[in-house]
């Protein structure tokens, strides 16, 4: 199964862009991107390549929904 991921950019580089989710980061190419993304934009970022761009509030929705799956496979100790 493949998952892409909601992610803010928080800089950009020529073609390469630093984007950040829960304070982990990581590096995203933009060259599939069809719109220019900056600073402040949420993608949604998969296997490296940003493949789209998001509004903030479903960015935040769909972020919302894929930590309320996770908690509900976490088992208490």
């Amino acid at each position: 199964m493949c998952l892409a991921v909601p992610m803010k950019v928080v800089s950009i580089n020529d073609d390469m862009a630093v984007a950040e989710v829960d304070g982990v980061k990581r590096e995203a190419s933009l060259m599939m991107l069809s719109e220019e993304a900056k600073v402040g934009d949420y993608l949604l970022i998969h296997a490296g390549f940003a493949i789209s761009k998001l509004d903030e509030q479903e960015a935040l929705e769909t972020l919302s929904l894929m930590r309320e799956c996770l908690d509900l496979g976490v088992e208490p100790t």
